[in-house]
């Protein structure tokens, strides 16, 4: 019996929920497998079975054509993946068509931080809108991932320790980070002025619904362009973590719970990037 494309596409999604899967986890990997769900239609093919290596192939050269970068090809083709994997372990799938499919070249640039003057000028920037304060803050003195701020529950706050509780998230595991002053009352000023509601999550609208991952980003764009900071990033929040506290000497190993790196091997790269700052610098001033 072949199963429907659609019919199995909700299963996965419920499947993701129920697996405790954040929401922005969620809806990535359902608008992926939805969209080449669409691509294969005007084919005729609704079956689970009726979709091949080939069909995958020209929905990835149909990505390229439209200019997706290719690290967005390469999470979507991994979603397709993650969505047949899931398939043939609830036996509603014999092969994975995706499988062979080879991923485009990914150029990996090395992290970018902001400058000290970047750093003040984004504060500045954001001071006046408590609500955005707050994140930009939790960003910067957590090293969070921004999909793990959007997540963040009342529950998860513990200011008498001064920590905040990361939850899992996919192969993530859990960890606790520390809560410094700046970002303790910086979090502790945007709780007296947050909507009354019963929603658990912390960070909301203004409607008391959760502040998605992809208007937090928004946002924090808008204050990156009014701090007059080009060509920045959310992410760029995190490795400024990270350099500030390598920088500091933080041990590398601490460095790397807090943020929750899977592998060492990652967070040593940010090692080489402080010693080329330092010789860049030191170039500078020789120079002069």
């Amino acid at each position: 019996m072949s199963h429907n494309l659609t019919d199995a596409h909700r299963q996965f999604i419920k499947y993701l929920v129920d697996s405790g899967r954040s929401q922005s986890t969620v809806l990535a990997y359902g608008k992926d497998v939805e969209q080449i769900i669409e691509f294969i239609a005007p084919k005729g093919k609704q079956a689970i079975d009726e979709l091949l290596p080939g069909d995958v192939e020209e929905f990835k050269k149909s990505l390229q054509d439209k200019r997706y970068t290719s690290k967005s090809i390469a999470r979507k083709l991994n979603s397709v993946k993650a969505f047949f994997r899931y398939l043939i372990a609830e036996n509603m799938a014999t092969s994975n068509p995706a499988e062979t499919v080879i991923h485009p070249k990914i150029a990996i640039d090395p992290p970018k931080f902001l400058s000290k003057t970047e750093y003040r000028a984004l504060r500045d920037a954001s001071r006046g809108d408590t609500r955005m304060f707050a994140i930009i803050e939790l960003l910067l003195q957590t090293g969070m991932r921004i999909s793990e701020l959007a997540e963040l529950r009342m529950e998860d706050i513990d200011f008498d320790r001064n920590t905040l509780f990361i939850r899992p998230q996919a192969s993530r595991e859990s960890r606790k980070v520390p809560l410094n002053k700046s970002a303790k009352t910086a979090l502790q000023s945007y709780l007296q002025i947050r909507p009354k509601a019963t929603e658990i999550i912390v960070f909301l609208t203004k409607s008391c619904r959760q502040f998605l991952v992809r208007n937090i980003r928004s946002a924090i764009d808008r204050y990156f362009r009014i701090a007059g900071i080009r060509e920045a990033k959310v992410n760029d929040l995190r490795h400024t973590f990270i350099i500030e506290q390598l920088k500091a000497g933080t041990p590398l190993v601490y460095v790397s719970q807090l943020v929750g790196h899977k592998r060492i091997t990652t967070t040593e790269k940010y090692l080489r990037l402080i010693e080329g700052v330092h010789t860049q610098t030191q170039v500078q001033i020789e120079e002069l």
